[in-house]
């Protein structure tokens, strides 16, 4: 984009933030204020939270020329700013547009992931006070003419992107001289707690290891084995799958960690380009160098190609055991070679028992899927998901949820805890932000419950994360709000789905805790 010095009134913002906190409320506003002058900018602050409202962020990070995301210790959990810098990275990658603008309002930890994986690399601006705000606005004014903003990331290589060293420049455009990130305040929440959002680390105190855990980790210890790891969506099955890895690096494994959630739908629309990119991804995760072009001369199909490319060049130049660590994987049921991909890591797990390709024992696979494969995959003997150590992940059990409340300080008396079963139903991730809120002191146990279903409360930002997700998807909506007022669902790809994103019951038709039956069930009707 050239640079001008007329501001372009055709040029549309979105401003992502966390609603409802400081500093990051109040930053919002006065840039909305400022830009708004000379540019059309979108803001999240008066609209009544339904379908329409979904429908409304989606469209508006579509029109949207620059997304200018205003990142703290508070937003970086935050489920809808998460969602809408994810919606706007794969906007980009299809349409260069938008642009993401990100802003550290005095937060200075690196990303974690994935929001380091859609940051990193990513000019970003610092605010560190209110005094700072008029040279920040003038700098986003500078960005949205063509000019970049002034510090840059350096990602640390890493096997999972869990912790990147995060270096900047300096804010003077003319020095050339690399200063480190201030280093991080004292942080406002009690040291004892953590988190309750993304992966979690290997060696969390806060993990909760269900009875599967130790068949997967068990089974790594192996050579050649392939596990699936299946549950809906924040189940902890990214979690369970980082023990699998570190257990697998324990045990002198090496470990390429893919994210099928980083592939851009063009990659994920043309075989030749997945394919490439996924040998690709592996070569440079073993920093060997890159011979993908070299097997690619020949006239094979793409899954020969990458078979060959992987036991012929990879497997040989390590000479160790590898682990192919894969997330996300329901990307895949998108495309139009499903089939091609799915079909090649069944027989590379079937080439271990063949005496003439035996090198397949070098190789581990582990897949995490939210989706059932089952009703996707037609030849279950072409299938990856049905063989090895197959594990399902379930919610917590009393005992389990009994168990991390103490660890937070136990916040619920046996009463409330009893009730707060009642409204989450095990939910791990509602659970773990349940007792994080109140153990931090954020929320009270009578506002937890008081407040449970509103825009604002407690589960706000998860909620609305939901709905903004199915907004688009009128079968989505319709199918659970069948669900919730009739308990059936007529199409069974629509019941599949709505259970893959851990709206309903894995076992029975019915919303998956009491929690989504109010919220959604408040917001559906009609």
């Amino acid at each position: 984009m050239p640079v001008s010095n007329a501001p372009d009134h055709r040029l549309h913002i979105f401003i992502s933030y966390k609603r409802s906190v400081s500093p990051d409320e109040a930053v919002a506003l006065e840039v909305f204020k400022a830009l708004s002058e000379d540019y059309e900018v979108f803001i999240d602050q008066t609209m009544v939270v339904g379908t329409l409202w979904a429908e409304r962020i989606e469209a508006e990070l579509r029109r949207s020329h620059f997304l200018i995301s205003f990142l703290t210790h508070y937003s970086v959990t935050s489920e809808m700013v998460k969602g809408e810098i994810e919606t706007a990275h794969h906007l980009s990658k299809q349409h260069g547009k938008p642009i993401i603008l990100p802003v550290r309002l005095a937060y200075r930890e690196p990303f974690t992931y994935p929001l380091s994986a859609y940051l990193n690399g990513i000019n970003w601006a610092f605010w560190e006070s209110p005094t700072d705000t008029p040279r920040l606005i003038q700098e986003l004014r500078q960005a949205i003419a063509g000019g970049s903003l002034s510090i840059s990331s350096d990602r640390a290589k890493s096997g999972t992107d869990a912790i990147n060293r995060v270096s900047a420049l300096s804010s003077n455009a003319d020095s050339t001289n690399r200063v480190s990130l201030p280093p991080p305040l004292p942080s406002a929440q009690p040291l004892s707690l953590e988190m309750p959002e993304g992966t979690m680390d290997a060696e969390s105190q806060f993990y909760v290891a269900r009875s599967s855990d130790a068949i997967a980790l068990n089974a790594i210890q192996k050579q050649g084995v392939t596990i699936t790891i299946k549950g809906p969506r924040q189940m902890g099955k990214s979690s369970l799958l980082i023990q699998v890895v570190d257990a697998a690096m324990n045990a002198d494994k090496r470990v390429a960690f893919l994210d099928f959630q980083l592939l851009d739908t063009t990659t994920l629309s043309h075989a030749d380009a997945f394919f490439r990119q996924f040998c690709s991804w592996i070569t440079e995760q073993m920093e060997l160098p890159d011979r993908v072009e070299e097997y690619w001369r020949d006239g094979s199909g793409n899954s020969l190609r990458c078979t060959n490319y992987i036991k012929s060049y990879v497997l040989k130049e390590l000479g160790a055991p590898l682990l192919l660590a894969m997330d996300e994987v329901d990307r895949m049921f998108e495309t139009d070679f499903q089939s091609d991909f799915f079909s090649m890591l069944r027989s590379w797990h079937n080439g271990r028992a063949l005496p003439t390709t035996r090198i397949w024992r070098k190789l581990d696979l582990a897949l995490v899927t939210a989706t059932e494969p089952y009703h996707l995959i037609e030849n279950m003997n072409q299938s990856p998901f049905n063989v090895g150590e197959v594990i399902t992940l379930t919610d917590f059990t009393t005992e389990q949820v009994t168990a991390l409340n103490q660890k937070h300080g136990s916040p619920f008396n046996p009463t409330l805890e009893q009730q707060f079963m009642d409204w989450v139903n095990g939910h791990p991730y509602l659970v773990r932000r349940a007792l994080y809120l109140v153990a931090s002191g954020q929320c009270t146990v009578e506002n937890l419950f008081a407040q449970a279903t509103a825009d604002r409360g407690p589960f706000g930002d998860h909620l609305r994360y939901h709905l903004f997700r199915i907004s688009d998807r009128p079968d989505l909506l319709q199918g659970l709000q069948q669900v919730i007022q009739h308990q059936t669902c007529g199409d069974s790809r629509v019941l599949r789905l709505l259970r893959a994103a851990g709206l309903v019951d894995s076992q029975t038709i019915t919303p998956r805790c009491r929690l989504y039956a109010e919220f959604f069930g408040e917001r559906l009707h009609g």
